[in-house]
């Protein structure tokens, strides 16, 4: 008895020593428990929305959790929560598997559907949106411009799982006093608005002034009205340097201003700064997807889509940027290396009209800092390389040159394929949930085995379009083989939508629900 004592004793002992607290918010418009501002954050006794973000550390700090119940919450929200526990987030998310969506159309001067002011907290599978009707031409006289998220000051927060969707603005701001920042597996899409000019609104633009690095990872980002991902100020006159140490790694970035007409970068690097002060450096790119629609079979490459544009300004050159392992798909600009000073370029699968470069490239390259190599480049012609209004290059002919692009190989575009599967990640943050990128030059349905991730006979599983996320695509139970058919023509003349040879899918697994053993036995009365 003593023994047993002993063991009861230490157990409450270290669940007390890890204890957290937990609140619960509700929408103010709930039947038996509105959220209200006079609450204390119970169950029994919510806050609304805005008052729990409000909290102070002295009621919510680090390892606290703030649950927020299932509904749609009207408004723009600013959240101030911080954390004063070292390596203690605070956690913002949905209670179980409640759907909370964040709705900003409504009446209000702030900016964003929600702008984060504080530090060390994370946001979790949230959808940030405006429902119902709105304007998306800045000349209409009730337009709003208003971005998804605005994380505006604050160090060590993570966005997590969030869908960021068909705001008037940008989807996503993050900004230059955020240091150590994480924004992974979100959905960013449909974001934007028309200006005077053109298309406006990015998926994700993003900032850095901290020694720490920003880490943007396993996003899906499309068809936002201007460009996918801007590392990017346009500030000319800088007196510091804020476009700096970021890490953008396997992202999925397509059909950037696809629905503007005019499609723009799924990602630049560049600054504007005429003072050489605030120049884009230290940023690594790797193993991401970037996608321009285009039809592979009809070897289509004419138009400018571009995927990936490095420098913009010639005062300042992007310095000790680094792109590997990407597989960057565009047309006559799929990818443009306009102003760089020390680049490391290898390992990409490349389809373009031209690598281009832009004339400053003779005063910038310099064999010590830059290095190209182990690329596949697929362009309409075999002088691949082309420096603006200067010359072009084969492959062969620019590693004579410059003693670089070692490995590098050149194909025509009619000859340019892809492999079905070209990716499959496992959310960070959530198992049973995966990201499916699947590429068929032909348009057929792509099947992929899933045995390797451990998936056994007899689970559920759902794919979602993320185009039309809010449908389920297909469903079923897992057969042995852990093979599942994935349909690819989805297309059916939506000019918005991305052609038949590529599709991104979300797979869900769970386990089947359980059934009673009468039940299973008369299986054929029920």
């Amino acid at each position: 008895m003593k023994h047993l004592l002993f063991i009861f004793s230490a157990l409450l002992s270290c669940s007390l020593s890890f204890a957290q607290s937990q609140f619960h918010v509700f929408p103010n418009n709930h039947k038996s428990t509105p959220g209200t501002t006079t609450g204390n954050g119970t169950s029994q006794n919510p806050w609304d929305l805005q008052t729990a973000l409000n909290q102070t550390p002295k009621t919510v700090n680090g390892g606290d959790i703030i649950w927020i119940h299932e509904g749609v919450y009207d408004g723009r929200y600013i959240s101030t929560l911080q954390s004063t526990i070292a390596d203690k987030l605070i956690t913002v998310a949905p209670f179980k598997n409640d759907k909370v969506i964040l709705n900003g159309n409504v009446k209000s001067d702030r900016k964003s559907v929600l702008e984060v002011r504080g530090q060390q907290v994370m946001f979790k599978n949230l959808q940030i949106t405006f429902l119902g009707e709105f304007s998306r031409k800045q000349t209409d006289a009730n337009f709003q411009n208003v971005d998804g998220v605005n994380h505006s000051n604050g160090a060590g927060c993570k966005f997590i799982n969030l869908i960021i969707h068909n705001n008037p603005g940008s989807g996503f701001g993050s900004w230059k006093r955020t240091a150590d920042t994480e924004i992974n597996g979100c959905m960013i899409y449909n974001n934007g608005y028309y200006s005077t000019k053109r298309g406006s609104g990015v998926g994700i633009y993003v900032q850095n002034s901290s020694d720490k690095f920003r880490l943007i990872k396993n996003n899906i980002i499309f068809n936002n009205y201007y460009k996918g991902i801007e590392v990017w100020s346009d500030n000319r006159k800088a007196n510091e340097a804020y476009v700096k140490n970021i890490i953008l790694e396997n992202n999925v970035i397509f059909n950037s201003a696809l629905v503007t007409g005019t499609p723009k970068d799924n990602l630049i690097i560049a600054t504007n700064d005429n003072n050489a002060v605030n120049i884009a450096k230290n940023i690594t790119v790797s193993n991401n997807i970037f996608y321009h629609n285009t039809n592979y079979a009809k070897n289509e490459i004419d138009g400018e889509l571009p995927s990936l544009t490095l420098g913009f300004n010639k005062n300042a050159p992007v310095e000790n940027v680094s792109v590997t392992n990407n597989i960057i798909l565009g047309r006559n600009d799929g990818i443009r290396i306009l102003h760089a000073k020390s680049l490391e370029f290898k390992y990409n699968t490349v389809y373009s009209g031209f690598i281009r470069f832009y004339p400053t490239f003779y005063q910038n390259f310099n064999s010590k800092t830059w290095n190209l190599s182990g690329n596949s480049y697929y362009t309409r012609k075999n002088k691949t390389i082309r420096i603006q209004s200067k010359e072009d290059f084969t492959v062969e002919e620019w590693q004579k040159k410059y003693s670089m692009d070692a490995k590098s190989s050149w194909k025509p575009i009619s000859e340019f394929n892809l492999n079905n599967v070209l990716d499959i990640t496992t959310y960070e943050y959530d198992e049973n949930k995966y990201r499916v990128v699947l590429f068929s030059k032909t348009e057929d349905d792509v099947t992929v085995d899933f045995s390797s991730y451990g998936l056994s006979k007899g689970l559920q599983f759902t794919i979602r379009d993320v185009e039309d996320y809010s449908k389920i695509l297909k469903s079923g139970i897992l057969g042995k083989d852990a093979k599942i058919s994935f349909p690819m023509k989805l297309n059916k003349g939506n000019k918005n939508k991305t052609l038949d040879n590529f599709g991104v899918f979300i797979l869900e697994i769970s386990q089947p629900k359980k059934v009673g053993m009468l039940r299973s036995l008369f299986s054929w009365i029920f």
